[in-house]
C-alpha cells in the first residue's frame, strides 16, 4: 500500500487555509466523573477537527478515528488535553478541537413523596489545544417557567411551559456537573422531574405559580449565581421557553468574562424590576 499516492498531501493552489476540518457526529462510549458514584459510563456524539494550512488539499480523516479508537479506554475529561495533543501530532496541525455531547443521569427525588428516579441532562465538553488548552463545560437544564404577565392579567391561573437553561462555563479547578445543575435549576419557576406522585405534582404546580419568571428573569438569576462561584472564570447562559400559547419560543442570554469584568455588568448588578408584560 506504500506505493499509493497520498492525495490529501498534494498541493492546493487556492491559497485558502481551513479553520476546522475533521469528522463529526461519531458515536462513542466515554467515561464521565460522577460526584456520587465515582464514574458514569455514557455514549457521546464526538466531533474532532484540526486546522489545515492553505497548501494542503485535505486532511487524513481516518486518523481521527484511529486516535479515538486508540484512546477508547481514556476518553474522559482528564485525558482530553492528551488526546488533543495526539491529534495535533498525528495530523501535523497547529490547533486541534474535540467536542463530546452526551446524556448524563442524576438520581433525583420528588419534592414531597421522595420517590427516586433518574433525570437526564444533556451535557457537552468543548475543548481545543493550540499553544494552550481551553475547555468549556456545557449543561442543558430543563425547567418549568410560569409567565408573570399571564398571572397578573388573568382572573385565575397562568400559562406555563417547559423551558431549558443552557450554561457554559470555564473554571480554574474542577466543577462537578451535579453542582452546576443544582445552581441552574434554582433559576426557573420550578424544577422538572422524571417521576412525580400526586402530592409532588401539587407541590411543583403551586411552587411555579408562586415563583413566576420570564426568560429575562431566569438568565439574570443564573448570571447572579454564576458570578458568585469563585471557581468560574467565564460563563455564557441562555434561557429558552417553548411557549404554550405562542407559536414561537422566548429567548434571552448573558455572557460574562469575570477576569475582565470582576464586578459584572451594570445590568446584572441592578435588581430586576418585575412588571406585567406580554410577549
Amino acid at each position: 500500500m506504500t506505493g499509493l499516492r497520498d492525495v490529501q498531501k498534494s498541493r492546493d493552489y487556492r491559497k485558502l487555509a481551513i479553520n476546522k476540518v475533521g469528522v463529526k457526529d461519531v458515536s462513542y462510549p466515554i467515561v464521565v466523573m460522577d460526584k456520587h458514584n465515582a464514574f458514569q459510563h455514557t455514549v457521546a456524539r464526538v466531533n474532532m477537527y484540526v486546522d489545515l494550512p492553505h497548501h494542503f488539499k485535505g486532511t487524513h480523516m481516518s486518523r481521527f478515528v484511529e486516535i479515538l479508537n486508540a484512546h477508547r479506554k481514556d476518553m474522559a475529561l482528564d485525558k482530553m488535553e492528551t488526546t488533543l495533543q495526539k491529534i495535533k501530532d498525528r495530523l501535523g496541525a497547529s490547533r486541534a478541537h474535540l467536542e463530546m455531547e452526551f446524556p448524563y443521569f442524576i438520581e433525583k427525588r420528588a419534592p414531597v413523596s421522595g420517590a427516586a428516579s433518574l433525570m437526564e441532562y444533556d451535557c457537552r465538553f468543548i475543548a481545543s489545544l493550540s499553544e494552550e488548552f481551553d475547555f468549556v463545560l456545557e449543561i442543558r437544564v430543563p425547567v418549568t417557567s410560569l409567565c408573570p404577565c399571564s398571572k397578573e392579567l388573568s382572573r385565575f391561573g397562568a400559562h406555563n411551559q417547559r423551558g431549558v437553561i443552557t450554561a457554559q462555563v470555564r473554571y480554574r479547578d474542577f466543577v462537578w456537573i451535579e453542582d452546576l445543575v443544582a445552581v441552574i435549576e434554582e433559576c426557573g419557576s420550578s424544577p422538572v422531574y422524571s417521576l412525580l406522585k400526586r402530592e409532588d405534582e401539587k407541590h411543583v404546580t403551586e411552587m411555579a405559580f408562586e415563583n413566576p419568571r420570564f426568560v429575562e428573569d431566569m438568565v439574570r438569576e443564573a448570571a447572579l449565581r454564576l458570578q458568585k462561584m469563585n471557581n468560574v472564570t467565564w460563563f455564557s447562559v441562555s434561557a429558552e421557553n417553548f411557549e404554550s400559547i405562542h407559536n414561537h419560543s422566548a429567548y434571552a442570554s448573558i455572557e460574562m468574562d469575570k477576569r475582565q469584568s470582576p464586578a459584572g455588568p451594570e445590568s446584572v448588578d441592578k435588581p430586576v424590576e418585575k412588571r406585567p408584560r406580554c410577549g
